[in-house]
């Protein structure tokens, strides 16, 4: 549906997270290296603590605000910085949900009826589920289009809602004959390291949900724990193979080389030409090496974040401040569009 529209405004990229349960390998290396590595490329970043998204799920209201300090301080031990991105909590922006609902009277119930993730979340009872968790891809287009975000760092769960938030901008601007008020958002596409898997089951992604916490690293997590985890990770008898075909059906082996590349940096090919033909017993010893030096240095900080509470939320105030400086400007152009009164 959507077609090429001229539009003419800054670089500017959007993402976020959900505050719920902690953050861990899977979403560092499928997503802040990247975000860290796109705010040093000259674009206005916005990094969002998705809170509205979180209560389309049950939760517990008096946990919510620390989960959101936690997710923040996460975002920041990773990497990203609050002097050159805006790090803020979604619900601190009350134009996203404004948006929102301008964007609901303008999507199609059949759009929302194809989306994937509701289906998969909502499971079999999906008369039971929130209609809040049915339109979370109208409140993504709206996260997205309320900045004017050309970008958007997805991974391949997220590209359906990405092609939503471009068919909405499309709809919109031909529905009000606004042409090149939006950008059609374009994805960045992630790295080596998008799709993590469960250190317990290489045929499952990484999940924080997951009710063994020895099938993740979490980016709390000290030293010792990451070492421990990595000797516990599954794997199977056989040594790792010679080639990169050798992988094929065995995704243990396979999740962790990749983990091993992505944290080096570096492809499967080069882990497995330095390592082929080697056991276990030799690979895991190195990759937990590898992994508590990149990752420990991300706990100590997100560690010493969260010891200073009061430092958290002036980073999250502020960063809000900076995104209601650009959201609010295009509310206002929303609403002259629309025919708002006043």
């Amino acid at each position: 549906m959507s077609d090429p529209v001229s539009y003419s405004g800054p670089e500017r990229i959007l993402s976020g997270m959900q505050p719920t349960g902690g953050l861990h390998l899977g979403n560092y290396l499928g997503a802040l290296v990247n975000w860290v590595a796109l705010q040093d490329r000259g674009a206005e970043c916005f990094y969002c603590v998705v809170d509205l998204h979180a209560i389309t799920m049950p939760h517990d209201p008096k946990s919510l605000p620390d989960a959101v300090r936690r997710a923040a301080a996460a975002y920041i031990a990773s990497g990203v910085d609050p002097e050159k991105s805006a790090v803020f909590a979604q619900s601190a922006v009350p134009e996203h949900a404004e948006l929102a609902w301008v964007f609901q009277c303008v999507a199609r119930l059949g759009w929302l009826e194809r989306m994937t993730q509701f289906k998969d979340k909502a499971g079999k009872d999906k008369e039971r589920a929130s209609v809040g968790l049915f339109t979370y891809p109208v409140l993504q287009a709206a996260d997205i289009l309320v900045y004017k975000a050309t970008h958007v760092p997805v991974g391949e769960d997220q590209k359906q809602h990405l092609e939503l938030s471009r068919d909405i901008a499309a709809r919109f601007m031909r529905d009000f004959n606004c042409d090149g008020v939006f950008p059609l958002p374009e994805p960045v596409i992630q790295g080596a390291g998008t799709r993590i898997m469960s250190l317990k089951d290489g045929s499952k992604k990484m999940s924080k949900s997951d009710l063994s916490d020895l099938s993740r690293i979490n980016l709390s997590d000290d030293a010792e724990t990451i070492a421990r985890k990595v000797k516990k990770a599954k794997t199977d008898p056989e040594p790792l193979p010679e080639s990169v075909e050798g992988l094929t059906g065995r995704p243990e082996a396979a999740n962790l080389v990749g983990i091993y590349a992505a944290l080096e940096g570096s492809t499967t090919e080069t882990v497995i030409a330095e390592f082929g033909g080697q056991g276990f017993g030799v690979f895991k010893p190195k990759l937990s090496e590898l992994a508590v030096a990149k990752l420990a240095p991300v706990a100590d900080e997100y560690s010493r974040l969260m010891d200073d509470p009061a430092e958290l939320d002036r980073i999250l105030s502020n960063g809000a401040d900076r995104a209601r400086a650009v959201a609010a400007p295009v509310m206002k152009e929303v609403r002259q569009i629309i025919g708002y009164w006043g």
